[in-house]
């Protein structure tokens, strides 16, 4: 697999509407085992979905601090999801990643998921963090540019597809779901 350019804390400082969709095609390892970025899904504080909307608490501090650093959340008490953190320090916006097209590690991810089928093993974000090995305990607050993660800039622009967040009730029309269009990885078809 090619390699992209290291993306750094500059990256992620931007609004979450102009980072997600550069993420779509960007490559995704954490201790080696990843793949290519095809679904996102943007959380602005401004948005009743984002879970730093009520305000600052022990479980989203990590969103109100600088960007370029992991947000990490458990979903339904068993699903360990990644977000990264974006804009400016205090603004705790985040995109939460969806799914990847497992490309290294294929051997752990089945491993961790119990699970031959490729197409699934990160279509999900709790699929996506079962498959990584991510936990909050681990990654909470780590930085991107640091090891054990590496995000790397995408060699391609793929074609993009926006549409609805998918698993939440409020704002749930708001079309901040980015994917790559014809992707056999996505959660969920577009």
């Amino acid at each position: 697999m090619g390699k992209g350019k290291p993306l750094t804390t500059t990256f992620f400082s931007r609004s979450v509407h102009h980072v997600a969709p550069e993420l779509i095609g960007a490559t995704l390892l954490v201790g080696g085992i990843g793949g290519k970025i095809v679904e996102v899904e943007a959380y602005h504080h401004t948005d009743p979905a984002a879970h730093s909307f009520g305000g600052k608490t022990e479980r989203n501090a990590t969103m109100f601090g600088p960007p370029g650093h992991a947000y990490v959340y458990l979903s339904y008490g068993m699903h360990w999801c990644l977000n990264f953190v974006c804009e400016a320090e205090g603004s705790a916006s985040g995109i939460l990643i969806r799914a990847l097209e497992p490309t290294e590690g294929l051997a752990a991810m089945r491993r961790r998921r119990q699970l031959k089928d490729e197409r699934l093993l990160c279509a999900g974000p709790g699929r996506l963090g079962q498959a990584l090995g991510i936990s909050r305990a681990k990654h909470n607050g780590a930085r991107l540019d640091r090891a054990p993660f590496q995000v790397l800039a995408r060699q391609e622009v793929p074609e993009i597809v926006t549409g609805p967040r998918i698993g939440i009730s409020k704002a749930a029309d708001f079309p901040w779901r980015y994917g790559m269009k014809g992707s056999r990885f996505l959660s969920k078809k577009f």
